[in-house]
């Protein structure tokens, strides 16, 4: 399903938190969301995925009470088809910066406005990457993040592909062939293979174009 049409599904999402005020406060942002259900909340995200695996998306803490690693549990969530959204007070950087590192749609803070956090939860939860100021700044303070030399030609391609533009269209606005378009959309996934930041999807490609810089940063909707 494109990604678009993933706004009027119903998702089900769950929360991995060990404060209930917080928990609290994200059924209360999310009240006002018809396509959005909190399906279940635990203190960790082995106890979550004993409840459902049935989940669109986590939001997850990244300090939780049994002392897991954050790319540990996004690895979980990740090999049971779940995405993730990170919702942190943003006190501790390395650990917002390890998660960046693991491919997570988002990084949000605590003390967001209602209506970002919200705007946040509705992207991710359809799939969208949800880039804000301190996702970009963890990864650019990031001294062990993999930089991917790619050439003009590539980037050209990649910035037009992972905006949205389907292959054919990309190559009426290159002047190249379908066929090279997609030559070049496999070198760059290559590419970015071996420097260990996946993009098998046009998901994940269009995080690795805002990572790099190919994309602006969208204007978050008020």
């Amino acid at each position: 399903m494109d990604v678009r049409g993933r706004d009027t599904v119903p998702h089900r999402i769950g929360v991995v938190e060990d404060h209930q005020v917080t928990i609290t406060g994200l059924r209360q942002i999310l009240a006002g969301e018809p396509t959005i259900t909190i399906a279940a909340t635990a203190a960790s995200v082995p106890e979550l995925l004993a409840l459902t695996t049935d989940l669109t998306l986590v939001i997850l803490d990244l300090r939780l009470p049994d002392g897991s690693a954050p790319a540990a549990n996004i690895e979980q969530l990740r090999e049971a088809g779940i995405e993730t959204l990170i919702f942190t007070s943003g006190d501790e950087p390395f650990l917002v910066r390890a998660a960046a590192r693991t491919g997570v749609l988002g990084v949000v803070r605590k003390s967001e406005r209602d209506e970002v956090v919200a705007a946040a939860v509705r992207d991710a939860a359809a799939g969208r990457p949800v880039p804000t100021a301190d996702w970009a700044v963890a990864i650019d303070s990031d001294p062990d993040f993999p930089a991917v030399n790619l050439s003009p030609r590539q980037r050209q391609v990649l910035s037009l592909y992972a905006s949205g533009e389907p292959a054919a269209r990309v190559a009426r606005l290159t002047g190249l062939t379908e066929d090279t378009v997609n030559v070049y959309l496999s070198r760059i996934r290559q590419k970015y293979s071996e420097a260990g930041r996946p993009s098998r999807t046009k998901t994940e490609l269009f995080k690795r174009a805002l990572e790099d810089g190919w994309l602006p940063i969208p204007r978050r909707r008020r």
